[in-house]
């Protein structure tokens, strides 16, 4: 599919985060981002601090347009990025194993964003409603469950926002594409799926017995999303 295709009046994109490599598989527009957003809870953060490129994996949660992060208020990530510098968050899901008939053409199915924009530290009621945010965002129903941060928690707890405003995402889906001169070789190809999955819970030792798994709890185990079959991306 050609980039323009892909382009839409709701895009995000820019000269900064277009898809140079593999064109193609570049989207743009906010729903499919979104969407990619809302099948994980782990992103990674980068910037440079003092001249030195960092990355931190961490959790997040998306209002709408917006990305909340969260973590101690000592964290060097989080009191650097107070300072609004420019940052680059990340998404990554592995959706399989794309297997050829060639080690060339080995490849991954994947769906993967990138944002780029300044963080900005949120505080009172906004503060608040953000780790609400995140903690829907991982497990949808535990917020309502649990005791509300203390004010000395909230003290100790650093959250900023970033604006989804500029980016991309980046999809690679189907079977392997081999060379013509290679498809009747007689090794195995075809594509190993992956999905990362919620286990079976278990109970905190001390836990009373007259306390029942929450719902939301058992439907964790299948994955929060997967591939559409109009994804297919043979480029």
């Amino acid at each position: 599919m050609h980039d323009s295709a892909r382009i839409g009046s709701d895009s995000l994109a820019s000269p900064r985060v277009k898809v140079r490599r593999r064109s193609e598989r570049g989207v743009y527009d906010f729903d499919t981002i979104a969407s990619i957003l809302d099948a994980t809870f782990l992103c990674h953060v980068g910037f440079v601090g003092e001249g030195q490129p960092y990355v931190i994996p961490t959790s997040f949660g998306r209002q709408d347009r917006r990305l909340y992060i969260h973590g101690s208020a000592a964290s060097r990530m989080l009191r650097h990025l107070g300072e609004t510098p420019p940052v680059c968050i990340t998404v990554t899901l592995l959706d399989g194993l794309v297997l050829a008939r060639s080690a060339f053409h080995h490849s991954l199915n994947y769906r993967s964003v990138v944002i780029l924009g300044r963080a900005r530290p949120v505080d009172g009621g906004e503060k608040l409603r953000a780790l609400e945010v995140i903690s829907d965002h991982i497990i949808p129903g535990r917020w309502a469950d649990v005791r509300k941060p203390s004010e000395a928690e909230m003290r100790a707890t650093a959250v900023l926002a970033v604006e989804i405003e500029e980016a991309s995402a980046k999809i690679r889906s189907g079977p392997p594409l081999d060379d013509a001169e290679d498809i009747e070789r007689t090794c195995w190809a075809g594509v190993v799926p992956f999905a990362t999955t919620a286990q079976t819970p278990i109970p905190d030792g001390i836990l009373p017995a007259s306390i029942e798994m929450p719902s939301y709890l058992s439907e964790l185990g299948a994955p929060r999303r997967t591939v559409r079959s109009g994804e297919r991306n043979r480029s």
